[in-house]
């Protein structure tokens, strides 16, 4: 039961939310072997001005060690 949290600055529209979603689950399922009604995905925006405080420190900084992608910048 794959579920996926993605967090993002705001300004996405409603259609490109729910196609980042679609290719989301596709790629889940044909890597991880589930059925796509076994997928969740949610969407959450976050104000630029609170990235640091709410994502990049306490999720990518905090839990570097499960992170199999790790971002390409910093929030010096």
């Amino acid at each position: 039961m794959p579920h996926v949290e993605i967090k993002c600055f705001p300004g996405r529209t409603e259609e490109q939310k729910m196609r980042c979603a679609e290719e989301v689950t596709k790629a889940i399922t044909s890597t991880m072997g589930c059925d796509a009604s076994s997928v969740s995905v949610a969407i959450k925006e976050i104000d630029k001005a609170e990235w640091k405080d709410k994502v990049f420190d306490p999720q990518i900084v905090a839990e570097e060690a499960s992170l199999y992608k790790k971002p390409g910048y910093t929030c010096d």
